[in-house]
C-alpha cells in the first residue's frame, strides 16, 4: 500500500458537506458540516454539481475555534528541491476554511475573539517557513531512516513523522480515525536549502534542514530552559546533508535552551536578567538528566558546547549548568564551555578557531553517516554537538557552521570530490554559497524564535565582522526589544493554540490597570511639551527655560514610572 500523500485536490462545497477528491484516485474525504463527521468514502459519483469549489495541494489540518471547526488546506507551494529523489515543497500560502455557514450565532465580543483565534492560526502558517513532501520523511535524518526497521514504512508519513518535528500533529487529530492518511500533509517547521554544487568539476548536491521542535515551542522570552519532561525551549535539529553520484552522507547537530528551571520575563527593561527557579535543587537535577538522557538515546555522546558570558548573570546560570553536569557523572558526556563575548572582543572572531580545535577530536570521533551508492555502509554518526547560548540563535549558529564546514571538508575529501591537499574555503564559489546558506539559517531560526533576523550574520556571511554588521545587528536588537515586549504574548498564544496547548477562552481581552493607559498618555504629552519648549522660543528667558526643565523632569519621572511597573505594559500570552 502506497503511503504518499494526495498532492493535487479539489474541494466541492455544498450546504451541508465538503467533499475532497483526489487527483488519479478512488478515495473521497467527506467532512458532514453540521456535525464535523469525517469519513473516508469510495468515488462513486456522489459528489454533485456545485460551483463553489477550490483546487489545493494538502490538507494541513482542522482546528476548532468559537465558531466550530475549520478546514485548513495548503492552497499554494514552492519546490525547493529534491532530497534522495524526492521533491522537498516550502508551504506559501494556506487558508482556513469555516464548516460553519456563519458566525451569527456568536456575541459581537465573540466574534471579534474568534476573529483574534483566527488571526493566530494565520500569523503560524505564515511564520516563515513551513516545509512538506509528498513521498519523503523530512523529519528524519538520513541515519536514523536507515535504522528503522520493515514495520515503520508500513505506516503514513503523518503517523511515523518524528513526533517533535511534526508541526500540525494536533490540527491531524480530527483525521486520526481514517484508514487511510493520504489526505493527511505533515508539516515540518524550520529551515531546509538544496543546492546543486560544483567543485573540481564535480557535480553533487548539499543540502541543510533545520527542524524545529514543538515541545516547549514558543517565542524568546516566554519560552526559556527546561520542563519537567527533560524538553528544552528552542530547541533545533540541523542536518547537514551531501548526495554524490549514489552516496548520501550527513552530519547531524543540535542547539537547545540551557536544560535548567530559569526564566528571562520580559519586563520593558533592554536585557532582563537570565535568572534561575528558586526550587529544589533535585528537581533541577533530575529535568536535566531526562534532557541528557533523552538526547543520548537518539544522538549517542554528547559534547555540550556552552557559549554563553562566564561573567554576570548568564555566568551565574552557567555556573549551575556545569555544577549540575558535573553531579549527574553521565558517561559519554563532555562539557566544554567557550566565552564567546570574552574569547572574540575588539571583533578578534580568528579566535573561534580555538574552540574549533578543542573539539577536533571529539568531531573525529562521533564521525558521520555515510552510505555508498553500492548500499555499504562505511560509517555512522556516533555522537552529536549540542551548541547553547543564551537564545540559542546568533552565537550558536556561526559555531554551528563552522563544525558544519570542517565536517564538510572531510566528507568531500573522503567521496573525492576534494584532493587530500586542498582546503575548501578554496573553492570561492562554493564557500560563498555555504556562508550564505548558514546566514539564511540563522535568520529564519532567528526570526521564528524571537520576530527578527539573526545577529553576527556578517561574519557567517563574510567571515569577518563588519561595521554595518553592527549597525544591522543594533536594528535587530531593537526591533526585538519592541516585539520581545509589547508583541510576543500573542506570537506566544498564536503558537499554543495551533499546537493545542492553549486553551480557548472568551473573552479574550484582559483589563489593565490605569497606569497603563495613564503613563503612556502622559508620557507622550510631555515629550511633545519638551520638544515644543526647547523648539519654538525664539529666545529662551527664564520662563521658558523652567518650562524646559518641567517638561524635561516629567519625561524622565514618567519613563522612570513606566519602568518601574515594567510587567504591566508588556503584551503576556493569555492562553496557557
Amino acid at each position: 500500500m502506497s503511503s504518499d500523500i494526495y498532492s493535487d485536490l479539489t474541494l466541492y462545497i455544498t450546504s451541508e458537506k465538503f467533499y475532497i477528491e483526489a487527483t488519479n484516485s478512488d478515495e473521497i474525504l467527506v467532512i458532514d458540516r453540521p456535525s464535523e463527521f469525517i469519513t473516508l468514502q469510495k468515488n462513486v459519483g456522489q459528489i454533485p454539481p456545485v460551483n463553489d469549489r477550490k483546487e489545493f495541494c494538502g490538507i494541513i489540518g482542522a482546528i476548532n475555534l468559537l465558531s466550530g471547526y475549520y478546514l485548513v488546506i495548503a492552497t499554494q507551494r514552492e519546490i525547493v528541491g529534491y532530497v534522495g529523489g524526492h521533491a522537498i515543497w516550502r508551504l506559501a500560502k494556506a487558508e482556513l476554511i469555516p464548516y460553519c455557514k456563519s458566525t451569527l450565532h456568536l456575541s459581537a465580543e465573540k466574534q471579534a475573539d474568534n476573529n483574534s483565534y483566527l488571526n493566530m492560526v494565520e500569523q503560524v502558517l505564515s511564520t516563515p517557513f513551513h516545509y512538506f513532501s509528498y513521498s519523503y520523511d523530512i523529519t528524519y535524518s538520513i541515519q536514523r531512516l536507515h535504522d528503522i526497521g520493515p514495520d515503520f514504512w508500513q505506516q503514513s508519513l503523518s503517523d511515523r513523522a518524528d513526533q517533535r518535528f511534526l508541526w500540525n500533529k494536533y490540527l491531524l487529530q480530527p483525521f486520526r480515525h481514517l484508514s487511510s492518511k493520504r489526505f493527511c500533509l505533515p508539516l515540518l517547521h524550520g529551515f531546509v536549502s538544496i543546492n546543486q554544487c560544483v567543485v573540481n568539476s564535480h557535480n553533487f548536491t548539499w543540502i541543510i534542514i533545520s527542524r524545529r521542535s514543538t515541545l516547549r515551542a514558543g517565542t524568546r522570552l516566554f519560552r526559556r530552559g527546561v520542563d519537567r519532561e527533560g524538553n528544552v525551549a528552542n530547541f533545533v535539529e540541523t542536518e547537514q546533508i551531501v548526495e554524490f553520484q549514489g552516496d548520501k552522507a550527513s552530519f547531524v547537530q543540535v542547539r537547545g535552551s540551557i536544560p535548567l528551571f530559569w526564566h528571562q520575563s520580559p519586563d520593558l527593561r533592554y536585557k532582563p536578567p537570565p535568572t534561575l527557579l528558586e526550587m529544589d535543587p533535585q528537581e533541577q537535577y533530575n529535568a536535566c538528566l531526562r534532557h541528557v538522557e533523552s538526547l543520548a538515546e537518539l544522538y549517542g555522546k554528547q559534547v555540550i558546547i556552552d557559549l554563553i558570558d562566564q561573567k554576570g548573570s548568564e555566568g551565574a546560570l552557567g555556573k549551575a549548568f556545569k555544577n549540575v553536569l558535573s553531579l549527574l557523572s553521565y558517561p559519554s558526556l563532555r562539557y566544554e564551555p567557550f566565552d564567546f563575548h570574552a574569547e572574540c572582543r575588539k571583533m578578534r572572531w580568528d579566535r573561534l578557531s580555538i574552540l574549533i580545535d578543542r573539539v577536533a577530536i571529539d568531531q573525529d570521533e562521533m564521525g558521520f553517516f555515510l552510505l555508498l551508492r553500492d548500499g555499504t555502509l562505511t560509517s555512522l554518526q556516533e555522537g552529536v554537538f549540542r551548541t547553547n547560548c543564551i537564545d540559542c540563535l546568533d552565537r550558536t549558529n556561526v559555531v554551528q557552521s563552522m563544525l558544519a564546514h570542517r565536517n564538510l571538508e572531510i566528507v568531500l575529501r573522503k567521496l573525492g570530490i576534494l584532493q587530500p591537499n586542498q582546503n575548501l574555503e578554496h573553492q570561492y564559489s562554493f564557500e560563498q554559497l555555504f556562508k550564505n546558506v548558514w546566514a539564511d539559517n540563522a535568520d529564519i531560526l532567528s526570526k521564528q524564535y524571537s520576530g527578527t533576523g539573526a545577529l553576527k550574520t556578517d561574519f557567517t556571511r563574510t567571515g569577518k565582522r563588519t561595521r554595518k554588521g553592527l549597525i544591522q545587528d543594533g536594528i535587530n536588537s531593537l526591533t526585538r526589544y519592541y516585539k520581545n515586549n509589547l508583541a510576543d504574548g500573542f506570537r506566544q498564544d498564536s503558537i499554543d493554540l495551533f499546537l493545542g496547548y492553549g486553551k480557548i477562552i472568551s473573552p479574550l481581552t484582559v483589563e489593565k490597570g490605569w497606569r497603563y493607559i495613564t503613563f503612556p498618555s502622559v508620557l507622550l504629552v510631555a515629550i511633545a511639551m519638551f520638544v515644543a519648549s526647547a523648539v519654538f522660543p525664539s529666545e529662551y528667558s527664564t520662563e521658558s527655560l523652567l518650562y524646559l526643565l518641567f517638561w524635561g523632569s516629567m519625561v524622565s519621572a514618567t519613563a522612570y514610572t513606566i519602568f518601574r511597573y515594567g510587567i504591566e505594559f508588556i503584551d503576556t500570552p493569555r492562553l496557557t
